[in-house]
């Protein structure tokens, strides 16, 4: 009986995993709005065992996400104990959120949705990142080298705003209209430091950005 029940336990983690990496290519592929029947089909389980793992599409979303979520969120503990100024560390952070974005087709505009099914995102988004991103700011802030009146969940909302890709806004694109953004966040007399002002000497400009 525990032989049995132990394959039927194993089976199913295989299917989840299954579902997990099939829901990540979808999502890659055609955002978080792919139908379950495709994903369903590249995971080669019926449409029932990606419902009886995840009931709603926010519960797929957020798990296929979480690890990475995970990381920012790591990520931001690991900038505030680095010795480097407090906005350099705000901006690293950013540049790590804004790759997790513009890599993941679709994820801006779902976090931007008021859609209720997306509601376990939301969730993630405002229970994880806002927070790991607070600390950051918060420092930069106290450190008086960005403005006072800006917040954690603002910054996020409009950093998801700037990566939204389409057909002439790519990912570079949005890596430098959020490197705009929180160059107007920062207060008079701070400056781009380190290996972000380096990348952004050495970025190549199109012609249309020339033309801007």
């Amino acid at each position: 009986m525990s032989d049995t029940l132990g394959v039927r336990q194993a089976g199913a983690r295989r299917s989840r995993e299954a579902v997990l990496t099939a829901a990540a290519a979808a999502f890659v592929e055609q955002g978080v709005q792919a139908p379950v029947r495709d994903i369903a089909g590249r995971a080669g389980v019926g449409v029932g065992t990606v419902y009886r793992h995840f009931p709603t599409r926010a519960d797929l979303v957020s798990a296929v996400y979480r690890h990475q979520v995970d990381d920012c969120t790591a990520l931001a503990v690991q900038l505030r104990q680095q010795p480097i100024p407090a906005v350099d560390a705000l901006d690293r952070w950013v540049a790590a959120f804004v790759d997790f974005l513009v890599t993941k087709h679709g994820l801006s505009v779902a976090l931007g949705s008021e859609d209720p099914s997306l509601a376990n995102l939301h969730a993630l988004i405002l229970d994880e990142l806002v927070p790991a991103c607070a600390t950051l700011l918060t420092a930069s802030q106290e450190a008086g080298e960005t403005d006072q009146q800006i917040t954690a969940y603002t910054l996020l909302r409009a950093i998801g705003n700037l990566c939204i890709l389409g057909p002439d806004y790519d990912r570079n694109d949005a890596r430098q209209m959020v490197a705009r953004l929180l160059a107007g966040c920062r207060t008079r007399g701070s400056t781009i430091s380190g290996p972000d002002a380096a990348r952004s000497a050495q970025r190549p400009r199109s012609a249309r950005q020339s033309a801007v």
